[in-house]
């Protein structure tokens, strides 16, 4: 009888501990959301290596259709950007000026 007592308290004490799991509404949540994100990460990590790839190719495509005498030039015209940073960034600038002036200047019928 006693055996059958304890068997009876340990199976008590498992229910307990379930129903106990069971309403702690918050911890649930929160297990729960941690699912979601870790999904939610490993599908935008998935994207993100999907979409690297796709840019990989297509430019892999872009410079075998080029022909090597505009792939010389634009190459140099990288590099040259390159070595000249500010004067890129300076020329930058004022394009967006200028067609933030002419965008306005249009905008209110030239006047």
């Amino acid at each position: 009888m006693r055996e059958e007592v304890e068997v009876t308290r340990e199976e008590l004490g498992r229910t307990v501990e379930a129903l106990a799991a069971r309403a702690d509404v918050k911890t649930r949540a929160q297990e729960k959301a941690a699912e979601v994100r870790a999904a939610a990460q490993e599908k935008a990590s998935h994207t993100i290596t999907r979409i690297e790839d796709k840019a990989a190719h297509a430019l892999h495509a872009a410079q075998d259709r080029t022909p090597p005498p505009v792939r010389e030039k634009a190459e140099r015209a990288a590099q040259a950007a390159g070595r000249h940073r500010a004067l890129v960034l300076v020329g930058g600038v004022g394009l967006v000026v200028a067609v933030a002036v002419l965008w306005r200047s249009c905008r209110n019928g030239g006047r």
